[in-house]
C-alpha cells in the first residue's frame, strides 16, 4: 500500500494552491482594469502622446485636459453634473418609494388576480427599452414633456422597473409573517406596517436597489439623448459624447479627464454601499 502523504507535504501543497490561485485572480483583476488605468493615465497626457504612448507612466505630465475639458462645452461641466444628479435624485426617491410599495402589495396583500399581475410584472422584465421608447415618446412629446426632466423621473414614480419590485418581493417574502400578526394585534393596519416593520428590516433590499439605480441612471444614455436634445439640458453621459466629433478633430485628452470626473461618484457609492450591496444580493429569497 502506498504511504500516506505526510502533513507537511499536504499544508505545502495546500499553500502552493492557494499562491496559484491568488496569482490568477490578480493577474485577471489587472486585466480586467487595464482599460480603466490607460484611460486614467491618458487625462494626464497631452493629445499628441495619448496614442503615440500607450504605456501606462506618462512620458510628459500635464493638467490641461482637466482644465480644459471642465470648460470646453457650451456650459462649464458642473452643469452636466447637475443635470444628472437631479434625475439620479427623481429616480432614486422613485424606486424605492414606488417599487417597495408595489412589493409589498404582491408579498403581503392578498387580491383577485395577485398571481396573474405579478406574473405579467416578471415578463415586462424581458422587454427592451427599444420596443417601449417609442410609443414613451409620443406620449411624452403629447404632454410636452420632451427637453425636461420628467419623461426620465416620473416613470419610476410609478414603479416601472419590475427588477426591483421581484427584487424587494423576494426580501419581503423572508420577513417572517408573525411580525404583521401581531402589528395587527396592537391596532396598526397596512400603512403602519409598511413604515414601521417591513421598510426597517428590508435596507439591505433598499441600499441595493438605491445603488443599482444610481449606477444606471448615471451611466445612462440611450434613453436620456431621445429626451433630452437641447444642449442646456444635457446629462453627464450626454455631454461626454459631444466631445467626440466625427468631422472635426475629437479632444480624447478632454474627453478622459472628464470621464474620470464622472466616474468618481460611482466608484464612493460602490465603495461605500457594498456592505449593503452583497447583503442585500445575499440574503434576498431566503426564508
Amino acid at each position: 500500500m502506498p504511504e500516506s502523504e505526510s502533513p507537511t507535504k499536504r499544508a505545502w501543497r495546500g499553500r502552493t494552491r492557494s499562491i496559484l490561485k491568488h496569482a490568477g485572480l490578480i493577474l485577471f483583476g489587472l486585466i480586467m482594469l487595464y482599460p480603466l488605468l490607460w484611460m486614467i493615465a491618458s487625462s494626464f497626457k497631452p493629445d499628441a502622446l495619448i496614442f503615440r504612448d500607450p504605456s501606462l507612466w506618462p512620458s510628459e505630465v500635464t493638467l490641461d485636459n482637466y482644465t480644459e475639458g471642465w470648460n470646453a462645452l457650451l456650459h462649464p461641466f458642473h452643469h452636466y453634473l447637475l443635470n444628472s444628479a437631479i434625475i439620479v435624485l427623481g429616480s432614486l426617491i422613485g424606486n424605492l418609494v414606488a417599487c417597495s410599495m408595489a412589493a409589498y402589495a404582491f408579498a403581503r396583500l392578498k387580491f383577485r388576480g395577485r398571481n396573474l399581475w405579478f406574473a405579467i410584472m416578471l415578463m415586462s422584465i424581458m422587454l427592451p427599452i427599444h420596443v417601449i421608447i417609442v410609443p414613451q415618446y409620443i406620449l411624452f412629446s403629447e404632454l410636452n414633456w420632451i427637453n425636461t426632466f420628467l419623461p426620465l423621473i416620473v416613470p419610476k414614480l410609478l414603479a416601472t422597473d419590475a427588477f426591483f419590485i421581484f427584487l424587494m418581493v423576494q426580501f419581503f417574502r423572508g420577513i417572517p409573517t408573525e411580525l404583521d400578526e401581531a402589528a395587527r394585534l396592537d391596532g396598526c393596519g397596512h400603512g403602519r406596517i409598511y413604515f414601521r416593520i417591513m421598510l426597517p428590516l428590508s435596507l439591505p433590499a433598499l441600499a441595493t436597489t438605491a445603488i443599482f439605480t444610481f449606477i444606471w441612471t448615471w451611466n445612462d444614455f440611450f434613453s436620456q439623448l431621445i429626451f433630452l436634445t437641447r444642449p442646456d439640458m444635457y446629462t453627464m453621459p450626454i455631454a461626454l459624447r459631444t466631445f467626440i466629433d466625427a468631422t472635426s478633430e475629437s479632444s480624447w485628452g478632454a474627453l478622459f479627464a472628464m470621464s474620470i470626473v464622472s466616474l468618481i461618484p460611482i466608484f464612493l457609492v460602490f465603495l461605500f454601499g457594498q456592505k449593503y450591496l452583497v447583503k442585500g444580493i445575499a440574503t434576498t429569497g431566503l426564508k
